[in-house]
């Protein structure tokens, strides 16, 4: 089975990146599921059921969130019967959505998990110990399993990888928007990068307008962050190959593509 992870879409340039490119992407690299991380893709906080909707229209088979999973309030309308969307496994009991789904795949089954960090972003339930229980209930149905973890330090994302080595197809880091270059299989057969990346504007810092950004550093000043604008696109992703019957990981590749919107 072959895999692709899109890392962090963007606002409206990051989902026009999408349109433009996923089809050729999943033809060029046989790919079998799509799963993106859509916390970003609405206005660059958050998402709607009608930017859910769009990104599933161009071919994303399954959605994963983050810490603005919450950030517009029309999710709490639709993420209940979502079924193509997990948010952070991690969060407390009873908020609503799911920390994990297991979604058919041809003749074949695979999980995903999502997870949050807690280093240098708000107090959560600690990921490892979530990701075991998450681990013990999807492996009991398939051994292919992604982990989405949106966490800020490299170091807890590679910890996480190593806690989890033999016992997950892949733990794929997001949220930072910077593409980092120590792709990897481990002992155990588990790929690892410390971040995919972000599908959005090019010509802006992590997704912002770089004078918003610029002047919040200068002035220590509350800013107001956009969206970056023009027409400058940049579409990170990974493509991971799984070996279906023992859920270990063949090969992970970085894509970097720059691109025109």
């Amino acid at each position: 089975m072959r895999v692709l992870f899109i890392g962090d879409v963007v606002g409206r340039i990051g989902r026009q990146c999408v349109r433009d490119l996923l089809e050729r992407v999943k033809e060029n690299y046989c790919i079998d599921f799509t799963i993106a991380n859509g916390e970003n893709a609405a206005g660059g906080t958050g998402i709607t059921r009608k930017v859910a909707n769009e990104l599933y229209s161009y071919g994303v088979d399954l959605l994963t969130m983050g810490n603005h999973v919450w950030d517009n309030k029309d999710i709490f309308n639709f993420i209940d019967q979502e079924e193509r969307m997990v948010r952070p496994a991690n969060y407390p009991l009873g908020t609503p959505g799911v920390g994990s789904r297991i979604i058919k795949v041809k003749n074949k089954s695979i999980g995903i998990i999502n997870l949050l960090g807690r280093v240098f972003l708000p107090p959560m339930e600690c990921p490892f110990r979530a990701a075991e229980r998450a681990i013990n209930e999807v492996r009991n149905i398939t051994p292919n399993i992604i982990v989405d973890f949106h966490a800020e330090a490299t170091s807890e994302k590679i910890a996480l990888a190593w806690f989890l080595k033999g016992r997950v197809s892949a733990v794929l880091g997001t949220h930072t928007h910077v593409q980092t270059a120590d792709e990897r299989i481990l002992e155990g057969h588990t790929a690892v990068i410390s971040d995919v990346g972000m599908t959005g504007p090019y010509d802006s810092v992590i997704g912002v307008e770089s004078d918003l950004v610029i002047d919040k550093f200068l002035t220590q000043l509350p800013v107001r962050f956009e969206v970056a604008r023009g027409e400058n696109a940049q579409f990170n992703a990974v493509v991971i190959e799984i070996d279906t019957e023992s859920g270990k990981a063949i090969e992970i590749s970085r894509i970097f593509d720059h691109h025109t919107v």
